[in-house]
């Protein structure tokens, strides 16, 4: 399950967005919205899609906003969810593989509904690899959330 959400400027990449997780045969939890008639802010589509993925109604999940950066830096607040703005296949890869991304934020202003697709498509096919020193930074991670907490 892929939970999916949009700010009001977010939502001009929905239908790219879903289609790419249809053809990733993944189920899509939709958390809105789908219009930009009224204004929806980033963060609270960002808690909303966070708790999801912690609840674990969700694996992963796709946050869109503008330029993307609002909505990775307030994913990136709740623990648990590690949020990366990703407008190119690299990262949007890598960022699974070597540091257990499970958000991916896009820019609807950055990038186009065919490139969103391919990041898209690209990071649900990403794992994480796991052991050694990416295990080793994904606890140094996890260590400053603990920290920030205390």
């Amino acid at each position: 399950m892929i939970a999916v959400s949009f700010d009001h400027r977010g939502v001009i990449l929905r239908d790219a967005v879903f289609a790419a997780i249809a053809a990733e045969e993944h189920q899509a939890l939709d958390l809105g919205v789908a219009t930009d008639a009224v204004r929806v802010d980033y963060p609270d589509k960002a808690l909303e899609l966070g708790m999801a993925i912690r609840r674990g109604e969700a694996d992963r999940g796709v946050l869109v906003c503008g330029s993307g950066v609002g909505a990775s830096i307030a994913a990136s607040k709740i623990p648990g969810i590690r949020a990366a703005i990703c407008h190119d296949a690299y990262s949007a890869h890598q960022g699974v593989e070597h540091d257990d991304m499970n958000v991916l934020c896009l820019g609807s202003e950055i990038v186009g509904g065919e490139l969103a697709q391919e990041l898209v498509r690209t990071f649900l096919r990403a794992r994480f690899i796991g052991g050694g020193r990416y295990a080793d930074r994904l606890e140094k991670v996890a260590e400053l959330e603990r920290m920030a907490d205390g």
